[in-house]
């Protein structure tokens, strides 16, 4: 084979890849867009028993880290360091309580 072939074949393995991941995750980015917006308020509920508790809450792409202080039917508001933030339920994965050791301080480091 030519080495031009040879050089190229491997690049345009892996751009097929991820076209097609991207495209996978775009597609149940799609799934859980559509079910979340048919009334499902499942979310709202259980954000409600995090009201003034430290957490960790995971989007799509990101983590962020504080104090829940008001949940709405459309989102949650939360306050560090004296900023708030607001956050649509839509791009919500999950919500943690931010962990403890056994002497209840807050870990250090927090591996998911």
């Amino acid at each position: 084979m030519d080495t031009t072939v040879m050089t190229y074949l491997p690049l345009f393995v892996l751009l097929l890849i991820l076209f097609i991941t991207q495209r996978n995750e775009k597609a149940v980015l799609k799934q859980l867009l559509k079910k979340r917006k048919t009334g499902d308020t499942h979310m709202y509920e259980l954000a409600q028993r995090f009201i003034d508790k430290e957490c960790i809450v995971y989007t799509f792409n990101s983590q962020i880290t504080g104090v829940i202080k008001q949940v709405n039917v459309g989102g949650l508001l939360m306050e560090k360091d004296g900023t708030q933030e607001a956050i649509n339920f839509d791009f919500i994965v999950r919500i943690r309580e931010y962990p403890k050791n056994k002497n209840g301080k807050k870990k250090a480091v927090v591996l998911d």
